[in-house]
C-alpha cells in the first residue's frame, strides 16, 4: 500500500471511465500517449486500465491488464506484473486483473482498440515522432476477418508476402498499401483506415499514399523496397503452441493454512462453483483460459502471490500463453461462469 501511494503514475488512474495505458521503461511506469493507444512494441511490457460504469450504477469498475510483448525480458514483465498488483491495491482491490500475451490476447482486451498493432522494437525505439524523411521503413501485415484484423510489423522481405492478405509499406513520406488477390474486404478496409491514421499523425507533411492491387499489376515498386536481410534482428515466426483440448480441466489450490504457501492439485475434470473455498486462492485451468479465483477470506500472502503462481504454473504447460484473469469471490465474470459445470 505504501509503494502504491508513492507511485506518481497512479495519481490520475481510474478517476473516470476510459482507457489508460502505461509502458514499463527501465523498471519504471511511464505514460503511453493516447494517440498511440492500440500500438505495442513487441520488446516491451505494458499496463492497460479500463475504467467503466454499469448502466444502473455510478460506481466505477475496473479491468487492469498487463501485456507482455514477444521479446519483453523477464525483468520487464515481472515489473509489469508487480505494478499491476500495486495498481490493484491503489484502487482498493476493486479491479479484475488480467495477463495478456502478444498474439494471444483475450477478447475483452481486443474490444478496447479499433486495431491492435505490434511494432518491432522496445523502449528505445521510436516510430512516430521523427521527421518522415528520416523514418525507418516498416512493413505491416494485416490478417483477419469481420471478427477482427490484427496488425503486425514483419521483416521487409518478399518471402513474407502472402497473396491472401494486405500489407502496408511505410516509408515515411510515401505509404504503399498492397492488396493481395485473396485478401478480404475487412483487411483492405482496416488497412486503408490505418493509412489514414498515419497521414493524420504526420499532419502538415507531404505524405503520398498509393494503393496497389495484386490483380491489377504494377506492384514492382512495392517489392523493390523489400530489401531487408535475414541478419537483422527479427526472429523467425514461432508456431502457435498446440493445446490438447481433450485434456481435462484442472483446479489447483494455493493456501498458507499450514504456515507456508502450498500449491496443490485439487480436482481434475468438470469444475463447479461448489469446488471453491473462500479461505484460499484457486487456479482454474480450462486449457483455453486460466482463472485465478481469490476467496474473500484469503490471507495477504495468498492474494499477493496468486498471479505469480499462475504465471509460473503456465510456463510448465503446453499452453503457456493463454489469457489469465484474476477474479475476486462474488465478482466473477461471464467467461468464468460459462467455464463452470452447473
Amino acid at each position: 500500500e505504501s509503494a502504491a501511494s508513492c507511485e506518481r503514475a497512479w495519481k490520475k488512474a481510474g478517476l473516470k471511465p476510459g482507457i489508460q495505458i502505461w509502458r514499463i521503461v527501465n523498471f519504471k511506469v511511464t505514460s503511453w500517449p493516447e494517440e498511440d493507444y492500440g500500438k505495442f512494441f513487441d520488446g516491451d511490457s505494458y499496463i492497460v486500465l479500463n475504467t467503466y460504469k454499469k448502466e444502473d450504477s455510478d460506481a466505477l469498475l475496473y479491468d487492469v491488464h498487463f501485456w507482455i510483448g514477444k521479446y519483453s525480458t523477464q525483468d520487464e514483465y515481472a515489473t509489469a506484473a508487480y505494478k499491476t498488483v500495486e495498481l490493484d491495491t491503489y484502487l482498493d482491490d476493486a479491479p479484475v486483473q488480467h495477463r495478456e500475451v502478444q498474439g494471444h490476447e483475450s477478447n475483452l482486451f481486443k474490444t478496447y482498440f479499433n486495431t491492435v498493432t505490434y511494432m518491432h522494437g522496445g523502449a528505445e525505439s521510436g516510430f512516430r515522432r521523427v521527421k518522415p524523411e528520416q523514418y525507418q521503413p516498416r512493413l505491416f501485415h494485416f490478417h483477419g476477418d469481420k471478427r477482427g484484423v490484427m496488425v503486425k510489423e514483419i521483416p521487409r522481405m518478399e518471402k513474407y508476402i502472402d497473396d491472401t492478405d494486405v500489407y502496408i509499406l511505410d516509408l515515411g513520406l510515401h505509404i504503399y498499401q498492397y492488396n493481395g488477390q485473396g485478401s478480404n474486404k475487412d483487411e483492405r478496409v482496416r488497412a486503408l483506415q490505418y493509412v489514414n491514421s498515419l497521414r493524420a499523425e504526420r499532419s502538415g507533411k507531404a505524405v503520398k499514399t498509393t494503393v496497389l492491387d495484386q490483380v491489377a499489376g504494377g506492384t514492382g515498386v512495392f517489392f523493390r523496397h523489400l530489401d531487408q536481410t535475414e541478419s537483422e534482428d527479427f526472429e523467425s515466426e514461432e508456431n502457435m503452441e498446440s493445446i490438447d483440448v481433450s485434456e481435462h480441466e484442472q483446479l489447483y489450490r494455493l493456501s498458507d493454512a499450514d504456515g507456508s504457501l502450498k500449491f496443490s492439485l485439487e480436482k481434475e475434470g468438470p469444475v463447479g462453483l461448489k469446488d471453491f473455498d473462500g479461505n484460499d486462492v484457486f487456479i482454474f485451468d480450462t486449457k483455453q483460459e486460466l482463472f485465478v479465483w481469490v476467496g474473500n477470506h484469503t490471507t495477504h500472502e495468498e492474494r499477493k502471490n496468486a498471479l505469480i503462481y499462475a504465471h509460473n504454473y503456465l510456463k510448465k504447460t503446453s499452453h503457456p500463453l493463454i489469457p489469465v484473469s484474476c477474479l475476486n469471490e462474488g465478482a466473477e465474470n461471464k467467461s468464468f461462469s460459462m467455464a463452470l459445470t452447473a
